[in-house]
């Protein structure tokens, strides 16, 4: 199982949210490009970066991300505000993979063009959902798809990577949801990579007896509660 920190930026720091309200900010740095070198030296398996500005349509932080991943030998996936084709295989001219959450569900003529252009294995749909329901544009839409009927189609198309995240467990370490974990990844040839509510390492042993391809370590990581050398033993 892949260990995978978040590094989530807002106006150029490193912060988390909770439950996606950028109204709930913690800032945790205001060096990236350190916090970045520093998770690979403990020796992370890729780096999930996050532009929430972008996500929240006010800004971007892809100059900054473009500059990190330079600066880091591991791979990268790049999330958050990726809604433009321009922007996306702007992304993926440096980065080994996209996270592709609301044009996934509101344009997929779009992504299957990208597909078709760079392969699925570089395209990870973020299936972002509330309790099964899966939601957008930043967690402040929901929709009427459920997650599992969601993966269906999307599996159907010819994608195998996604990121599930349940929305109500984001940045409340009050550990992940198993049960949509395990019928996500109860798909045949995905990879899944689990992310919100980790908070021990309890929960990454957890995850892992889901079967999930990877982990995302975010507020449990800048919290102290986990290590990543400790999660790498366990995975």
């Amino acid at each position: 199982m892949k260990i995978i920190p978040a590094i989530d930026l807002m106006e150029g720091q490193v912060v988390r949210l909770y439950q996606g309200r950028p109204e709930n900010k913690t800032v945790y740095g205001s060096d990236p490009k350190a916090v970045a070198k520093k998770w690979e030296k403990a020796g992370a398996d890729m780096l999930h970066l996050v532009d929430l500005d972008a996500t929240l349509q006010r800004g971007s932080n892809l100059k900054l991300i473009k500059e990190i991943v330079k600066e880091t030998s591991i791979p990268v996936q790049v999330a958050g505000g990726l809604r433009e084709e321009s922007i996306i295989s702007e992304a993926l001219d440096f980065a080994q993979r996209v996270v592709l959450g609301t044009v996934a569900f509101k344009d997929m003529e779009l992504v299957l063009n990208l597909a078709a252009k760079f392969g699925t294995n570089r395209i990870v749909i973020s299936a972002d959902h509330y309790d099964g329901t899966i939601v957008v544009n930043g967690w402040q839409q929901s929709t009427s798809m459920n997650l599992i009927d969601a993966m269906q189609s999307l599996t159907g198309k010819g994608f195998s990577e996604f990121l599930i995240t349940n929305v109500s467990r984001d940045g409340t370490m009050k550990g992940p949801d198993l049960d949509y974990l395990k019928k996500a990844c109860a798909f045949s040839n995905v990879h899944v990579i689990a992310s919100g509510g980790i908070s021990s390492l309890d929960d990454i042993t957890s995850v892992k007896q889901c079967n999930a391809y990877g982990v995302i370590l975010g507020k449990a990581l800048y919290e102290g509660k986990v290590s990543i050398e400790e999660a790498k033993n366990l995975a």
